[in-house]
């Protein structure tokens, strides 16, 4: 059985060791692009999703060819047709041809510049039965369904964001496809069971080669995951490219705002790390 953790009111990550099988109760802290406190912060910056602990995770990228063990090509996604196209190119898994470097906060395909977020995952769920109709469970299983009211037939799971965990290291990334195997696994994906798929080691989640390098991971190990708001998720190379290019330029153009932003990653970092060095019995209190 996946546990679920409830949230307390303080901000940081910090795990246990995951021998242990216990988890702490956390928040993500909530991020603000002014860099200013929020004094009103909306319903949905509090919100606080449970975890799916110790999943398995494996590696697909945009581009991908089919093969006899894998026969769904990448080309084109759940819910973009061309993207592939959209992306900019194809995003070539091999180390020797990207760009993985902590210091530079730079992670993608080094043969060219992405369009899209290159931290993108897949979730074994489709709420779409086309682009008239949505499955009859979407908006009864999906927490925020009635939030975006969205029209007959328009997802409300692409480009949903999530933190994902492993060995002290939090990655945020963008639910851009369904998978792996499966797309009607609301069950897992929204409710508390394990991946009901059973391949390569039952896996759960799909991770891009820029997640795969930021969290210095391999196919077939296990991370931690779980739903984010957008306002919950953190300046980062996540952020970089795709619909939050706006974010980079601005820094790009101002050398002020990204000291700051640097500032506050350091900030987080520190933060985060002495959140972890405590007891977890003085966490849960």
């Amino acid at each position: 059985m996946i546990k679920t953790l409830a949230p307390v009111l303080f901000s940081g990550v910090v795990w246990a060791d995951a021998q242990t099988q216990v988890l702490p109760r956390v928040v993500v802290p909530t991020g603000n692009r002014s860099f200013e406190p929020a004094r009103n912060p909306s319903p949905a910056t509090r919100i606080a999703y449970p975890w799916k602990t110790h999943i398995t995770c494996t590696i697909f990228w945009i581009g991908e060819q089919p093969t006899a063990r894998n026969p769904t090509p990448n080309c084109k996604s759940s819910w973009d047709t061309q993207w592939a196209l959209n992306f900019g190119g194809y995003d070539n898994p091999d180390p020797a041809t990207r760009i993985a470097c902590h210091t530079r906060g730079e992670f993608r395909s080094a043969g060219f510049t992405p369009r899209l977020n290159p931290f993108y995952v897949a979730l074994p769920y489709n709420d779409v039965l086309n682009h008239r109709t949505h499955k009859p469970e979407a908006s009864r299983v999906i927490p925020w369904f009635s939030r975006m009211r969205p029209e007959p037939g328009k997802t409300v799971c692409k480009g949903r964001w999530i933190q994902i965990y492993r060995n002290g290291r939090s990655c945020y990334a963008q639910w851009e496809d369904c998978g792996p195997w499966t797309t009607d696994d609301w069950e897992y994906v929204f409710g508390n069971k394990p991946p009901k798929n059973s391949q390569n080691g039952g896996a759960g989640l799909d991770i891009s080669p820029s997640v795969r390098d930021y969290l210095g991971i391999k196919s077939g190990q296990k991370v931690h995951w779980r739903f984010v708001e957008a306002g919950q998720v953190p300046y980062g190379p996540w952020k970089k490219y795709g619909q939050n290019t706006a974010v980079a330029a601005g820094a790009a153009a101002n050398p002020d705002l990204a000291a700051q932003q640097r500032h506050l990653e350091q900030l987080r970092t520190l933060r985060d790390e002495q959140f972890a060095k405590k007891p977890l019995r003085e966490l849960q209190n």
